[in-house]
């Protein structure tokens, strides 16, 4: 699966190149700088992994504690899609705006493509850590 979409960025990368005009029609973002900033994410990620912690730790018997963690998976589903969702949204309400035909993330992209990290970032309201202080 991860070949089929690197080839399908790859392609629309290079047809993008190709084209006659020098606007660019693919456009990338960062999953991994949203991930890193981007609040709501990181509560349900600490959300989810205290959870998981606390049924781990409980004294409940295997089965009632399998039982907690097949409902907390259910969970971890639900949370996955609603950001998703949202970055989703936020992605395609920028290409519509500016007419991309395609929206790729950052991870599997060699070259190319516009940034429009900072811009899913403002729909979202996230704003990026400031450096630790030494």
């Amino acid at each position: 699966m991860k070949r089929i979409i690197i080839a399908v960025a790859a392609c629309a990368a290079l047809s993008a190149c190709a084209g006659q005009s020098s606007e660019s029609t693919v456009a990338t973002v960062d999953l991994v700088r949203i991930q890193a900033n981007w609040p709501k994410f990181i509560n349900y990620s600490n959300q989810l992994a205290s959870d998981t912690d606390a049924i781990n730790r409980s004294s409940a018997d295997a089965r009632s504690k399998s039982q907690q963690l097949d409902l907390l998976r259910k969970r971890y589903v639900n949370m996955q899609n609603e950001v998703s969702g949202d970055v989703r949204a936020a992605a395609e309400s920028i290409a519509n705006d500016r007419h991309y035909k395609l929206i790729v993330t950052r991870q599997f992209v060699g070259y190319g493509g516009v940034d429009i990290t900072a811009d899913v970032e403002k729909i979202l309201k996230i704003t990026e850590k400031s450096p630790a202080k030494s």
